[in-house]
C-alpha cells in the first residue's frame, strides 16, 4: 500500500510539473515561410503581416522566403514542417492551382490547415498605347478580328497572370498569342517596351506607367473596383459577365496544427487587418483587407481550387 501511494504521489507531482513548466502559444520566434522573392507585393505583405502578429502576440515572427517552382517550393516545405505553430506559410492565389502541376509532393487540400484569409488584390489589365482599344469591349472586338494578332505577356505558364488571361480568354471568346515570361517585372518591361501588347499586373506596379500616359487600364479584374484606380472600371463593368479573377493572399499552417494555435492565430490576424494602419498599407499595394479567419479561409480555398482547375482545362494548360 505504501509502495503504492508513493508510486501515485511520483506521477501527480511530474504532472504538476510537467504542466507548471508548459508555457502558452507562441513560446518562441514562428516562421512565415513566403514563395515569392523579397520586394513584391506577396513579400511586403508578408513582412506587414508578421510585424503585426508579433507586436500582438508578444513574440518575433521571421519572414523566409523560399522562391521558386512558382512557390510551390515554399508549399511542400511548409506542408512537410512539424504541425506545432511555428512555421507557417504565407500564400498567394497561386497555392489554389494544384492541378497545373505533373507532380507535387503534398496535397494542399490534406496537408496545409486555412489559418486566417489576409487580403483581396485584383489585377489591372494594362494595353501598350499603341493597340487602337480603349474598353474590354474594343479589345475584344479586335481580337476576334485579327485572331492571334495580339500577343499578351505573363509571369510565366501557369503563373496567376496567365490563368487571369486564359479565364478572360475562355470567357470571352477571343484568341491571343501567350508570351511567358520569366517573373512579373520582365514581363511588364515587355509591355513598356511594346513587346507585348497587354498584360495583368498588380494595380500597384501598373498605376505609375498609367498615370503617365505610358499604358493604358483597361479593366480590373475582380468584383469591385480598385480604390486606388476607381477611375477603372472591372472587366464585368466593361461587358466580360461573371468575370472575376481576383488574387488573394493568406496564412495557412501545416495540418495537424493545433487548433488553439491556429484560433489563436487567426484571431489576432483578424485584429491587425482591421487596424488603420493595415488597411492604408494593404490599400496602397491595392490589396484589400479580409475580414474573416479560418471559418472563411477553409471553404474560400476549395471554392478556389475547383473553380482554378475548371479554367486550366478549359484553357488546355498542360500540367507542369
Amino acid at each position: 500500500m505504501g509502495n503504492r501511494v508513493t508510486r501515485d504521489a511520483f506521477i501527480l507531482c511530474c504532472a504538476l510539473a510537467t504542466g507548471a513548466g508548459a508555457q502558452p502559444y507562441p513560446a518562441k520566434p514562428v516562421r512565415v515561410v513566403v514563395g515569392f522573392a523579397a520586394g513584391g507585393a506577396t513579400d511586403i505583405s508578408a513582412r506587414h503581416i508578421a510585424q503585426k502578429l508579433g507586436e500582438a502576440i508578444g513574440q518575433a515572427f521571421v519572414v523566409e522566403n523560399r522562391p521558386g517552382a512558382a512557390s510551390t517550393l515554399a508549399s511542400e516545405f511548409v506542408a512537410h514542417s512539424a504541425p506545432d505553430g511555428y512555421t507557417l506559410l504565407f500564400a498567394n492565389a497561386t497555392v489554389a492551382m494544384p492541378s497545373l502541376f505533373a507532380k507535387l509532393n503534398f496535397d494542399v487540400r490534406k496537408d496545409l490547415a486555412p489559418v486566417s484569409l489576409v487580403g483581396y488584390g485584383p489585377l489591372v489589365m494594362v494595353i501598350h498605347p499603341s493597340i487602337p482599344a480603349r474598353t474590354s469591349k474594343e479589345l475584344i472586338a479586335l481580337a476576334k478580328r485579327r485572331p492571334g494578332a495580339l500577343n499578351y505577356g505573363t509571369a510565366g505558364v501557369g503563373s496567376f497572370t496567365h490563368l487571369a488571361m486564359a479565364l478572360y480568354e475562355t470567357t470571352t471568346g477571343a484568341r491571343m498569342l501567350h508570351i511567358p515570361y520569366k517573373g512579373t517585372s520582365q514581363a511588364m518591361i515587355g509591355i513598356l517596351t511594346g513587346e507585348a501588347h497587354l498584360t495583368f499586373s498588380s494595380v500597384a506596379a501598373a498605376l505609375p506607367p498609367v498615370r503617365q500616359g505610358k499604358l493604358r487600364a483597361i479593366g480590373v479584374s475582380g468584383t469591385r473596383r480598385s480604390p486606388v484606380m476607381p477611375e477603372v472600371p472591372t472587366l464585368a463593368e466593361g461587358g466580360v459577365a461573371g468575370y472575376d479573377a481576383t488574387s488573394w493572399y493568406g496564412l495557412l499552417a501545416p495540418a495537424g496544427t493545433p487548433r488553439t494555435a491556429i484560433a489563436r492565430l487567426g484571431d489576432e490576424a483578424v485584429k491587425a487587418l482591421a487596424a488603420p494602419e493595415s488597411r492604408d498599407k494593404l490599400t496602397h499595394l491595392g490589396i484589400e483587407p479580409a475580414r474573416g479567419g479560418s471559418d472563411e479561409f477553409a471553404p474560400f480555398l476549395a471554392t478556389e481550387i475547383t473553380k482554378w482547375a475548371g479554367v486550366i482545362k478549359a484553357a488546355g494548360i498542360p500540367p507542369q
